[in-house]
């Protein structure tokens, strides 16, 4: 849209460019929140209560919902504490790995043999890295230059399958389950309606007034004008120091997956290793 704006000028064209943000990953820097992501966490729950009735309904189900979020995990965090039958929640922003003391298997069979059954939630961005480093995949990328992610719901399925069948020798049952174009296909619920009016209105206000180059979106739950350039020049994505996290992992007691990747804590600043780790402790 920032191209738009520049080839209006260049032409010295009397035209208002005004920009609503659209986008259900909930990605969008500046703004408290995008249009379609109320309505795309709903419905993303009524796919893990589905998984959940799945799998409590056999011996040692487990269920996979694979939900959107290139680069951020809003829709699947949010979507898990919505829930409450959720095991684990796997996002981009938080590495994780399989195998050892402290990885997703140990907390697979811990969960089974506690409750007979676990649900996990994955973001479609989550562990590209591993994914592709498993794979001896190439990084592509498509016309836009955004890098093509790999299916990491199917793999991770697999992954747990052979774990558990070949390694373990545990009967699992594995419901994997891909509501992504049932989501994205459904009319938005009341409040994003509403939400999607005071968007129009706020543009057509801003263009009335001889704004052009801007967005509009809640700021601090104010509705603004914002340069188009602001709100792209970064991606809004989830904090693993915030508190809505910490509370996350409060309610799943997933674990860290910290412990034993030192690759991985070098990612994160001491901050954020304090506030996972400490979670149980504070909660």
């Amino acid at each position: 849209m920032h191209i738009f704006v520049k080839e209006v000028e260049k032409r010295g064209l009397q035209v208002a460019v005004a920009g609503i943000p659209k986008t259900i990953d909930n990605d969008i820097a500046v703004i408290d929140k995008s249009f379609g992501f109320d309505t795309a966490v709903e419905e993303a729950q009524r796919a893990i209560n589905a998984a959940h009735v799945e799998v409590e309904s056999v011996e040692n189900g487990v269920g996979i919902v694979k939900l959107m979020g290139r680069y951020s995990g809003f829709i699947a965090m949010f979507a898990t504490l919505a829930s409450r039958d959720v095991d684990c929640c796997l996002i981009p922003e938080s590495p994780f790995y399989l195998e050892g003391q402290g990885g997703l298997f140990e907390f697979i069979e811990q969960r089974l043999k506690e409750n007979g059954h676990m649900v996990i939630v994955l973001a479609e961005g989550a562990g590209q890295d591993y994914v592709a480093q498993s794979m001896h995949v190439v990084d592509e990328k498509d016309a836009s230059g955004n890098r093509l992610l790999l299916d990491v719901g199917p793999w991770l399925t697999q992954k747990i399958k052979d774990h558990f069948t070949k390694i373990r020798r545990m009967p699992i049952n594995l419901k994997y389950i891909d509501p992504t174009y049932m989501i994205r296909a459904i009319p938005s619920n009341a409040s994003d309606n509403i939400y999607c009016t005071l968007l129009a209105q706020s543009a057509v206000h801003g263009a009335m007034a001889g704004y052009t180059g801007f967005t509009v979106g809640p700021v601090n739950s104010r509705h603004a004008y914002i340069p188009i350039a602001r709100v792209t020049e970064t991606t809004n994505t989830v904090k693993l120091t915030d508190r809505m996290w910490a509370r996350l992992l409060a309610s799943t007691n997933q674990p860290s997956f910290l412990q034993k990747n030192e690759a991985m804590q070098e990612k994160l600043d001491g901050k954020t290793s304090d506030v996972i780790n400490n979670t149980e402790i504070t909660s």
